[in-house]
């Protein structure tokens, strides 16, 4: 059997030794009753704080100057977004945090999901790797639970690869985007296809700022794609235009980009985001698009935003979607 990343075919001997932590129903269901409902997995803020710098937007010295006002903050921000979620559409699963690992709060770096399958990720810098085993520990929580999950599998070493922060399903599609040059690997694609069997688009990120796919390619509900084409390299650029339509293709502004527009959490017709234009509020609304605003400036003091802080536990292709309509 092979698999493919960007129409070149890999086969399934090269795949690496796996450590598969559990095999409980091998099928797309498991639930009594599938809820419609998207369902989110958010790390609590209370360890949250910016105490180092692995990427150009993080601002130690700024949380230092204030760390209590600004975990209030956070908090607060926190709050906020559940409740955007919420109101959105989702449910939330709210796993808590670990003192010593402030970028918890970001999950969405956790692993690539899709059909009740985990591929966990792997950390490039070591400031995050101690966050590998405890989301391994909340994920095995999930499969005993029957919830969502079946399988989780860890990346070889080595293989860099930063959740669903750089591999981004694309439902309408049926693929995978990949990120990779600042955080992930290249190799990573490879893994990621070879794993999920599914097509799996990898893009070069040219820019530090832009460290992840999150940051700057959004996928939307419609087919469109929401990006910002100078966090691609030319060729990578090509590839997204070859895939998706022009009339599909919507480009970030620089401020949409700095605000962290385009990481945005995308629920049927709703797109929650921080704080945005009204310019861009209303070309997403010529789009269908309703935009729920967040204030998540204490998270953007440390890189992220309301993408890299919810990981969706429910992507499903559209065969496992046909299957679950099937046993209704």
């Amino acid at each position: 059997m092979a698999h493919f990343v960007n129409n070149a075919y890999f086969s399934l001997e090269a795949l690496w030794p796996t450590v598969r932590l559990a095999w409980h129903r091998r099928s797309f269901g498991g639930e009594a009753t599938v809820p419609s409902k998207p369902l989110l997995l958010l790390t609590d803020p209370t360890h949250f704080e910016v105490s180092y710098t692995i990427n150009p937007w993080m601002r130690p010295y700024a949380w230092a100057e204030n760390p209590v006002g600004h975990l209030a903050a956070a908090r607060r921000s926190f709050q906020s977004l559940a409740a955007a979620l919420t109101a959105a559409g989702a449910r939330l699963e709210i796993m808590p945090g670990v003192a010593g690992l402030p970028d918890m709060v970001f999950p969405a770096n956790a692993a690539v999901v899709l059909d009740r399958l985990a591929l966990l990720a792997r950390f490039r810098h070591p400031e995050r790797r101690g966050e590998e085993k405890h989301f391994l520990e909340h994920f095995r929580v999930l499969i005993e639970r029957g919830l969502v999950l079946d399988e989780v599998v860890q990346l070889p070493p080595n293989c860099f690869q930063e959740g669903a922060g750089d591999c981004i399903w694309d439902v309408a599609r049926g693929r995978f985007w990949a990120g990779y040059g600042q955080r992930s690997t290249r190799q990573a694609a490879v893994e990621v296809s070879a794993f999920f069997g599914r097509e799996t688009t990898a893009l070069e990120l040219v820019s530090p700022r832009f460290y992840h796919l999150d940051v700057c390619f959004c996928p939307l509900s419609g087919g469109e794609i929401f990006y910002y084409p100078p966090a691609f390299s030319a060729a990578s650029l090509a590839k997204i235009r070859e895939v998706v339509a022009r009339e599909d293709l919507i480009e970030a502004t620089d401020e949409d980009a700095a605000r962290f527009n385009v990481n945005a959490v995308n629920i049927n017709d709703r797109l929650v985001m921080a704080s945005a234009s009204p310019d861009l509020v209303a070309r997403l609304a010529e789009r269908g698009y309703r935009v729920s605003q967040v204030d998540l400036l204490p998270f953007i003091m440390s890189g992220g935003g309301a993408y890299c802080m919810a990981l969706r536990l429910d992507n499903r292709s559209a065969e496992a979607s046909a299957l679950l309509r099937a046993a209704e």
